[in-house]
């Protein structure tokens, strides 16, 4: 399985973006996908998870700004980013687990000006 995210970028604060990540390879029918991000000097953290049921959960930080879809058909994950803030910048990146593995993209770069 491979995952390719693309979508970053500069944005000004309170605006908007859409991140992609397309998976190849064998996506099995039960999976969990997520965004993570890491901002400069911090560690990873978990920004949304959609399960293959269609189960979504945030963190606190993106709640009520970001939305995580999927869509099957395209095997590609999708995050919303909506008023987004300076401390949302980061470098994000999708994550496929299932039980066959446990896979990353490669990352795409978000940066938002104040």
């Amino acid at each position: 399985v491979q995952l390719q995210a693309c979508g970053g970028g500069l944005v000004q604060a309170g605006g908007s973006l859409r991140l992609s990540c397309a998976a190849s390879g064998s996506i099995f029918s039960i999976y969990t996908m997520s965004w993570y991000r890491q901002a400069p000097g911090k560690q990873r953290e978990l920004v949304a998870t959609i399960t293959s049921s269609g189960n979504k959960n945030y963190a606190a930080s993106a709640a009520g700004r970001f939305t995580i879809s999927r869509d099957s058909a395209k095997n590609t994950l999708y995050l919303q980013m909506d008023s987004l803030k300076p401390e949302d910048i980061a470098v994000y990146y999708c994550r496929l687990v299932q039980r066959q593995g446990d896979y990353w993209g490669q990352g795409t770069l978000v940066t938002v000006s104040s």
